[in-house]
């Protein structure tokens, strides 16, 4: 098996780099970099397009396949995960030098990119979102349509043949879950108990649920924890629950029990930590694509399944002040247009006038995130004045400011930098990282293993 650390693995697509990107490997400083993990890869070269009137085959570029598939063959037998990496021109004719850039225990990693994703800056710190717990109802109830008999009778009738979960395993599920089973799930599982060997036909329970019924071991718990949402794009969003609302706008909770799926990768789940408008028990769908919130599919299990309800009710939403405000040249015309007490996230975009000052936000008690683009900031030592920040991102200038002034805020637990993809060299980006990792007592990204050879076979 080829070794991932052996120049020779690397070899073949270094070739292939080296022919694309012969210009730039030529030039000072110049460099090409990429990811490669098991499941998929983010590697600098063309794509060939098929023949017109043909779909694109995987002959069509077989080198590239070729060539990554020694790489992911060694990671594999590493038992890695994926590995970064960057290539920069040798002094030896023709020659390359490699970096293979592993993962770190302080930096999550980056996405597609061979640039370090979000720094971790406190152990075990997780963004707010993630750690925001349902608020308390008090007066919410089960909804009127909820009827455990007429939803089991309905279930007997339209599926006969149906076997149901015993008592026995029905209390191994609650004691794994650690919660009793919402009335109306129970009596759903005590008809059908979900294994896909009971059916000769799988639609058969689909068409009468509405839902791909998870077997009972398979019920789940959908915290926080189950979403798995990355630093950065928790940091960039924010829990908003409005008095209207039938469901928590939050990433998980302990009340949401997944039974479900739409087929798409959406789960179905009971809601027992409904929103001012919601009902106890009411059904719910989790989106596989989003990193926050669920949306109401029915008021109730019955209502799903008997009266065939999926697609929730109107909800008409009030005017209030964006909790996530974005400052750019198609949104938001200025800072002191996102500023209010209630602001917790400010990003700032593409900006094509004057650079920005920070003053109209300075004092607020909620601001948590930063994001600003390049030279978007009139003065980025203001951010020193934001007491409150948990994550900052920034291009790496601006990094490099507040690091000289010593200006970084010391209350952040997690940090990005905004690098070009290809422009920015990750490597410089890892100095600047370890610069802001160090300044936080954490360590260095340090797994980095240098090759160098001749990137053609032979030469």
């Amino acid at each position: 098996m080829p070794s991932l650390r052996d120049f020779a693995t690397w070899q073949p697509l270094l070739r292939l780099l080296r022919a694309a990107h012969a210009e730039t490997l030529s030039a000072p400083g110049g460099h090409v970099a990429g990811q490669i993990s098991p499941g998929a890869w983010s590697v600098p070269l063309p794509f060939r397009s098929p023949r017109p009137g043909r779909a694109s085959l995987v002959s069509d570029n077989q080198e590239q396949f070729d060539a990554v598939g020694r790489i992911v063959e060694a990671l594999e037998e590493d038992g890695s995960d994926g590995v970064s990496f960057v290539v920069e021109a040798s002094s030896a004719p023709g020659g390359v030098r490699l970096h293979l850039i592993g993962p770190a225990s302080s930096a999550e990693p980056g996405v597609a990119t061979a640039h370090p994703g979000t720094l971790l800056l406190a152990d075990g710190a997780l963004p707010e979102p993630v750690r925001r717990l349902p608020e308390p109802v008090p007066d919410a109830v089960p909804a009127p349509s909820a009827d455990v008999e007429l939803l089991q009778r309905t279930l007997r009738e339209r599926l006969p043949d149906a076997v149901g979960a015993s008592e026995e395993e029905i209390a191994a599920a609650e004691a794994r879950l650690g919660v009793p089973l919402p009335a109306e799930l129970r009596a759903l599982y005590q008809v059908v108990r979900g294994r896909y060997e009971d059916w000769d036909d799988y639609r058969e329970p689909y068409d009468t649920i509405g839902c791909e019924l998870l077997p009972l071991g398979e019920v789940y718990v959908a915290d926080a924890a189950s979403r798995r949402v990355p630093w950065r794009f928790a940091a960039m969003t924010a829990v908003e629950t409005g008095p209207e609302d039938p469901v928590q706008g939050l990433v998980g909770s302990p009340g949401w029990i997944v039974f479900g799926d739409n087929g798409g990768g959406d789960r179905i789940a009971v809601d027992l930590t409904p929103g001012p408008e919601g009902h106890v028990g009411q059904v719910i769908i989790i989106g596989h694509e989003g990193n926050i919130g669920a949306g109401l599919v029915a008021d109730s299990l019955t209502d799903m399944v008997v009266h065939r309800h999926f697609d929730g009710r109107p909800v008409r939403r009030a005017e209030r002040p964006p909790l996530v405000a974005h400052v750019n040249r198609a949104s938001l015309p200025s800072i002191e247009a996102a500023a209010h007490p209630g602001l917790e996230v400010l990003s700032i975009g593409v900006w094509e006038k004057e650079p920005l000052s920070l003053a109209p936000v300075f004092g607020l008690p909620r601001l948590r995130t930063l994001s600003a683009h390049p030279g978007t900031l009139a003065d980025p030592c203001g951010i020193s004045r934001l007491t409150h920040l948990e994550y900052l991102e920034l291009p790496p200038t601006e990094w490099r400011v507040l690091l000289d002034a010593g200006a970084v805020p010391t209350g952040l637990l997690a940090a990005g930098i905004e690098a070009h993809r290809q422009r920015d060299n990750p490597l410089r980006t890892i100095a600047l990282a370890d610069e802001i990792l160090a300044l936080h007592g954490r360590p260095p990204i340090t797994d980095i293993t240098v090759l160098e050879g001749a990137a053609r076979t032979g030469s």
